[in-house]
């Protein structure tokens, strides 16, 4: 067990404290030059960002792709309790949004924050603690593999449900200045 905990803590420490540690110093070292400064590094690692994220997905499906062609039924039940909680929370986050007020371009983006499972991480821990061709790294590519559409499909509803939205009393309210 004191094994798994000293791992555990190894994994917070690398994947997410020296992270934030980091990313916070050199923010503050880049807007000490500038917004300019800021805005131009923020441009140049972006395609670094997105090839990191897709090289990491592309070594996940190549060591877990087997397992996915081979266990259909362990992919359909990991799958679908990710499918009824990333919309349920989505349809809720939304719902609260209109209920309270809220404007159309921030409940869309809350209902794609409230829904998301942050497999990026997750993907990070399983890797580090169980390794690429673990269960967990297994149930973390599953979530990938079901997030990304069906967060496609909630901007799609999202987006196309804007009158619906916007035509709700509690918003037309704050945006009269009525709350």
């Amino acid at each position: 067990m004191g094994g798994a905990v000293h791992r555990r803590g190894r994994s917070v420490g690398l994947y997410i404290v020296v992270p934030v540690l980091l990313a916070q110093r050199l923010r503050r070292v880049l807007l000490g030059q500038g917004e300019a400064a800021f805005a131009r590094a923020l441009h140049a690692i972006q395609p670094l960002s997105l090839t990191a994220l897709l090289a990491t997905l592309v070594l996940l499906f190549a060591f877990q792709g087997e397992e996915i062609v081979r266990q259909p039924l362990v992919i359909v039940l990991l799958a679908v309790p990710i499918l009824i909680q990333v919309y349920f929370n989505a349809g809720l986050a939304y719902l609260l949004n209109r209920a309270s007020g809220e404007a159309h371009c921030v409940a869309g983006p809350s209902a794609l924050i409230g829904a998301s499972n942050f497999f990026e991480l997750a993907v990070a821990a399983a890797i580090s603690l169980f390794g690429f061709t673990s269960g967990a790294a297994l149930a973390t590519v599953v979530g990938v593999l079901i997030e990304v559409p069906v967060m496609l499909t909630i901007v799609v509803i999202v987006n196309g449900s804007k009158g619906w939205y916007e035509a709700g009393t509690a918003v037309r309210r704050v945006a009269l200045g009525r709350a």
